[in-house]
């Protein structure tokens, strides 16, 4: 079973060095430590449990460092930066690891550019030996990425020449799309096995420095310097310190404090519920505990097909925590409404089908309220159940402030513009139901609810989409769903996600790539992969 909690400092394959305002985040990769077989990890290259220690150590610095500007990643070996994605490891893998491993790295580099966009945290990439595909995808995820001039290193994408697939976390989007390189240079550039070294490689945008070896270290110390005089971190602000989970886990079931999961592998559904409450610590725990539950499932349920969100507990409850959430005024604030939107882009990427379900128990509200409208299809109870001798008023669902912009999806709108894409009208209404409580029939007709059945109904309805969803093709419904929530203008990321990661599973699951003669099983072996040469 995949684990994605890393205890503090207990990294097999980084090192983190504190000199504020600059940290080290140094590659050094246990050759033996691979996470899912017997392969070794040569060169810095990583698979899926390098790149959770990664993701824990970013998370770390963010909240617990407030003192850090800059990090700088380089790599510990003589001679090389990171060689990229482990092909032993690739080949290998099921074709479900291939692809959530390369959605999870991609989730991870978008967090280093969203940590330097709005946490005031920059990264820069000291390339200080040989620098290939997935080793690149991560030197390119920094802001400036500087280039030992040594005549021999080279940045390299050799993904399509030597391995018949694509470089599967941004690459080849980030070269064009970020750092601007001409289309004809990025043609070049992807098919040039041997990479782009030197002053070349500065002319064509893919670094943004070079310095020759005697210079290197000093060069690298004064540019992270400059980076994190930019910063807008307080070193003064109170660090704000990652709990432990405290995850429960049984074959069917997984709880933390705040969130449960109870699985129904029968019609291949989860029920998933996060629980209110006015602690302190709700915000960031209930985050985190989403966010790894998430991950869960992605990777160690894979036959779990339809999520349903639920919540229970007071809406004042979490509208106790909205102001703080909305308008962040702390380090500990800040960090903690950007986790939301973090992990709520997660739940957008699900490739699970998502119904939100909304009862007079529910408090979908304040940043309960996104998590509704992430769904797919939402069923809201119009009226209470009759049968309850003490009836709870009907339910209601509200958004608030957040529901305006601070939580975006992966195409740069609320969830609420991309429900209601190219209907202006309807936003607007929508908009001004922000602080008002909206009942069943209300929120149908302003498309924060699909669905609203009545008492008599309403487990019928709710059952019979389950059923339904679970005898249709996952593999449709996961295009379906992805085609639909991300509506709208295309940005970086829903390029990489919708273009790199769809195209990536078509083409791992190729023959081309991945048969017993195909170029990842054949990679090291001295003989190229057998293709099948005609275009599909």
């Amino acid at each position: 079973m995949m684990d994605f909690e890393r205890e503090r400092d207990a990294y097999a394959h980084w090192r983190v060095e504190f000199d504020a305002p600059i940290a080290r985040l140094i590659m050094d990769v246990d050759p033996d430590g691979g996470a899912i077989g017997d392969y070794e990890l040569k060169l810095n290259s990583y698979d899926i449990g390098v790149d959770i220690e990664l993701a824990a150590i970013i998370r770390r610095i963010r909240f617990e460092h407030p003192e850090i500007g800059c990090v700088v990643l380089e790599g510990a070996i003589s001679g090389t930066f990171c060689a990229g994605a482990n092909i032993r490891m690739l080949a290998m893998a099921p074709h479900g690891h291939k692809i959530n491993f390369c959605k999870f790295t991609n989730e991870t580099r978008l967090e280093i550019e969203e940590a330097s966009a709005n946490s005031g945290l920059r990264f820069l990439a000291a390339i200080n030996g040989a620098c290939s595909g997935g080793g690149y995808e991560l030197a390119i995820s920094c802001d400036h990425l500087i280039l030992i001039d040594d005549r021999s290193t080279a940045v390299s994408l050799p993904e399509v020449p030597l391995l018949g697939v694509m470089p599967g976390t941004g690459g080849l989007t980030r070269v064009t799309d970020k750092r601007g390189v001409r289309r004809d240079r990025a043609d070049v550039f992807a098919t040039k096995t041997e990479g782009v070294a030197g002053a070349e490689a500065l002319e064509w945008k893919l670094v943004d420095e070079l310095a020759k070896p005697s210079t290197f270290d000093q060069s690298v110390l004064d540019r992270a310097t400059q980076m994190a005089e930019t910063s807008d971190r307080n070193p003064d602000d109170a660090p704000l310190v990652i709990p432990p989970l405290d995850r429960e886990l049984s074959d069917d079931a997984v709880s933390y404090r705040y969130v449960t999961a109870q699985i129904e592998r029968g019609t291949r559904s989860v029920t998933i519920t996060i629980a209110a409450s006015a602690d302190d610590d709700w915000p960031l725990r209930s985050a985190l505990e989403l966010d790894d539950l998430l991950l869960h499932l992605r990777f160690n349920e894979p036959e779990i097909g339809t999520i349903l969100m639920k919540t229970v507990g007071s809406a004042d409850d979490v509208m106790v925590h909205d102001a703080r959430l909305s308008n962040p005024s702390s380090h500990a604030e800040r960090e903690t409404t950007l986790l939301w939107a973090r992990v709520l882009s997660r739940l957008d990427l699900m490739a699970r089908s998502l119904f939100a379900v909304i009862d007079p128990a529910s408090c979908f509200v304040s940043i309960l309220a996104e998590v509704a409208l992430a769904a797919d299809r939402t069923y809201m109870l119009d009226g209470v159940f009759e049968d309850e001798d003490h009836p709870l008023p009907a339910a209601t669902m509200m958004l608030s402030e957040l529901s305006l912009g601070a939580m975006p999806m992966a195409n740069g709108l609320t969830r609420m513009q991309s429900r209601l894409w190219l209907d202006d009208e309807g936003l607007e209404a929508a908009l001004t139901m922000v602080g008002k409580p909206v009942e069943a029939a209300q929120a149908v007709r302003l498309g924060m609810a699909t669905i609203n059945p009545d008492d008599l109904d309403w487990e019928d309805e709710i059952r019979i989409a389950i059923e339904e969803r679970a005898t249709y093709s996952p593999d449709a419904l996961t295009g379906m769903e992805a085609n639909h929530r991300f509506c709208g203008p295309e940005t970086m990321a829903t390029k990489i996600f919708g273009r790199l990661s769809a195209w990536q599973n078509w083409i791992f699951y190729r023959p081309n790539a991945s048969s017993e003669t195909g170029s990842l099983r054949s990679y090291g072996s001295g003989s190229r992969g057998d293709f099948d040469l005609k275009r599909t």
